[in-house]
């Protein structure tokens, strides 16, 4: 008769004979210096990959990520002085002509560096300390800024443009610059002509420019009639406090913040220039680098940064429609997510436009006069692209999955945007009477944008190209959207640094210090 001998012996025996042996070598179960040890660690297999991980790893090394959008620029420190300077300026009210409106007013750190509106509230604001949804003008409630406010987050990444046309244009495009390279063409000359007051960068040449809207902080009043110039002249001597500017601000300890972050003893008509205060206003701007996003941390290695919706939807974006995928990363190219071109992609033409007649607004082509370029507009880019809403040149769409329906059928969800109403279901526009009857020929030009596209298809010209996406794939897509989010922008606490103390007022008692509907500090 065949004897078995009970597992729970067999394995007493075999953990004491593992000790014996231990104990014979040392007390160590590698090999010792003149010694043999017959006992091994056991070799682990490798996990086997995910296929998911190696699908989207595959994808990643085809486009040359890096995993750090920043990566190889120079960019100024949050604390640097003349950064705090810069903050300073860009929360005060001094710098709109009537005293009612900052840089802050459409680009809050904490609405995403922009202003949570479909199109901005500039000058004549009901209140305006309130930033965000509830802004609205004093005589109509209407927003009086022909176009969505542009984020201000990591503005110092970009090479060949700013504003949604790209007025602000270098002329090299150089990689990592920022502008600093080649000359700037800007709004005050014309097409392919440098402007030599434009600056050190492409910030600094934008800086330059929302002082002088009428709509955005100008005001109709202030230095009417008068050239850009003009309008810089007088605000950098009401900082300064000579000139024309003397005695305009009852409270003024700006030389005092000047002769600091320059670290000059020069007087105010000398470091009080226009130049100097954009530059501060750049430099602030300028070190807004957030960047460090799950997607980031996952093409630097970590797999476990992403989850599978967000591999999914990561898949679909940088997969092209030949291949079934969406085709996203034909236009929202490399870590900074944006090609930096000019597209045609057809979004709702809402507001009042950008002085092409008919409420309509004509893009790049408005700069350019090229047929061609008409309704093309700037490829933003989309980092912490889920904080920036409401999106689109004219903030038609309150959600990433409206943009991701547009972008599966444009001509289906224009349409439903003017039959079905949902202009009028935008949060700015909801409560104003007669919201259908405010912009009367947005849905025609709509139509004409949507005609250019579908023109540009039929030539082989669009990279905006048909896909076919189901609910699912466009709900991943999403979700990897949401992963481009740097947990910062989303932190109050992280963003202190970047927001001026509300419990100052700033050396000119002019700080505005926003605050949303409901009264709460932002």
């Amino acid at each position: 008769m065949q004897y078995f001998m009970p597992k729970s012996i067999q394995t007493l025996i075999w953990v004491l004979l593992l000790s014996w042996c231990t104990g014979c070598g040392g007390g160590s179960s590698s090999t010792q210096a003149g010694g043999n040890n017959d006992v091994t660690d056991p070799v682990e297999e490798p996990n086997p990959a995910d296929p998911l991980d190696t699908e989207l790893q595959a994808l990643i090394a085809a486009a040359d990520l890096q995993g750090d959008a920043a990566f190889n620029r120079t960019l100024p420190d949050v604390e640097d002085p003349l950064v705090q300077l810069g903050k300073k300026l860009f929360f005060s009210k001094s710098l709109g002509g009537n005293f009612d409106v900052a840089c802050v007013s459409c680009h809050h750190p904490a609405l995403g560096g922009a202003d949570g509106l479909s199109l901005p509230v500039g000058v004549d604001a009901q209140n305006p300390n309130l930033l965000g949804p509830g802004r609205a003008h004093s005589v109509n409630g209407l927003p009086n800024v022909p176009r969505n406010s542009p984020t201000v987050l990591n503005i110092g990444l970009w090479d060949a443009g700013l504003f949604w046309d790209s007025r602000v244009e270098s002329f090299g495009k150089e990689a990592f610059a920022n502008g600093a390279v080649s000359d700037i063409r800007t709004p005050d000359t014309s097409l392919g002509n440098a402007d030599p007051d434009a600056g050190p960068n492409l910030v600094t040449a934008q800086a330059r420019f929302p002082v002088t809207s009428t709509e955005e902080m100008r005001g109709e009043t202030f230095e009417a009639g008068n050239d850009n110039q003009a309008v810089r002249t007088h605000l950098a001597q009401r900082i300064g406090g000579y000139g024309a500017g003397v005695g305009e601000l009852a409270t003024n300890e700006w030389l005092a913040e000047f002769q600091t972050a320059f670290a000059s003893a020069e007087s105010a008509e000398t470091l009080i220039t226009f130049n100097n205060i954009v530059h501060a206003l750049a430099e602030y701007q300028r070190s807004m680098v957030f960047t460090d996003n799950p997607f980031a941390a996952y093409v630097q290695g970590d797999t476990s940064a992403l989850t599978d919706a967000q591999k999914r939807g990561a898949i679909l974006f940088f997969t092209s429609a030949e291949d079934d995928g969406g085709n996203c990363a034909a236009c929202h190219a490399g870590d900074r997510f944006t090609d930096e071109l000019h597209h045609t992609i057809a979004m709702p033409q809402f507001g009042h436009g950008k002085g092409d007649g008919s409420s309509d607004d004509f893009g790049r082509g408005r700069e350019t006069g090229l047929d061609e370029d008409r309704y093309s507009f700037r490829t933003p880019s989309l980092l912490n692209v889920a904080v920036t809403a409401p999106y689109g040149h004219a903030g038609a769409y309150a959600s990433l999955d409206q943009v991701l329906d547009h972008y599966n059928n444009p001509q289906n969800t224009v349409e439903d945007f003017f039959d079905d109403g949902h202009a009028c279901t935008l949060a700015q526009f909801a409560d104003l009477p007669n919201c259908g009857l405010l912009y009367p020929d947005a849905a025609s030009n709509s139509e004409i944008a949507l005609d250019k596209l579908a023109a540009e298809r039929n030539a082989g010209t669009s990279r905006f190209e048909n896909v076919n996406l189901n609910n699912n794939e466009r709900n991943d897509i999403v979700a990897f959207l949401h992963s481009l989010t740097d947990p910062c922008v989303e932190d109050r606490t992280c963003l202190t640094p970047w927001i001026a103390d509300p419990a100052d007022n700033g050396p000119d008692n002019q700080q505005l210090n926003a605050i949303d509907a409901e009264g709460n500090l932002l």
